[in-house]
């Protein structure tokens, strides 16, 4: 006779991420990842694997103003951040902030 065992998939983990900016735990999708590459760079990595120390900031204009404000990035990337990176940060971060929302919003879908 068959061994009928009943096989339950228990629900994966979702990993939770701070805002270094307002400071609420999110999924790790739902943020924006900036990282300090190994040779200094700082830059925005939507895909979440560029190698390097990371901070997360939600997808708003305004958190990223008060990271900006409150220096928070200079304290999660152990590393000081000049106000150039700042303004060019910025300017990234409105040009990624549409394919940002579109990828969440697609995600949002699937579930």
């Amino acid at each position: 006779m068959a061994d009928k065992r009943v096989m339950t998939m228990k629900p994966r983990k979702i990993p939770q991420r701070k805002c270094v900016a307002c400071q609420q735990m999110m999924g790790k999708k739902e943020l924006i990842r900036v990282v300090k590459t190994p040779d200094d760079q700082i830059l925005i990595d939507l895909t979440g694997k560029k190698s390097g120390r990371g901070a997360y900031l939600c997808g708003k204009q305004s958190c990223f103003k008060l990271a900006k404000k409150s220096k928070a990035l200079d304290r999660a990337l152990k590393h000081g951040v000049s106000a150039e990176i700042y303004d060019q940060l910025e300017r990234d971060f409105v040009k990624v902030e549409d394919e940002f929302l579109a990828a969440k919003e697609a995600m949002d879908d699937d579930e």
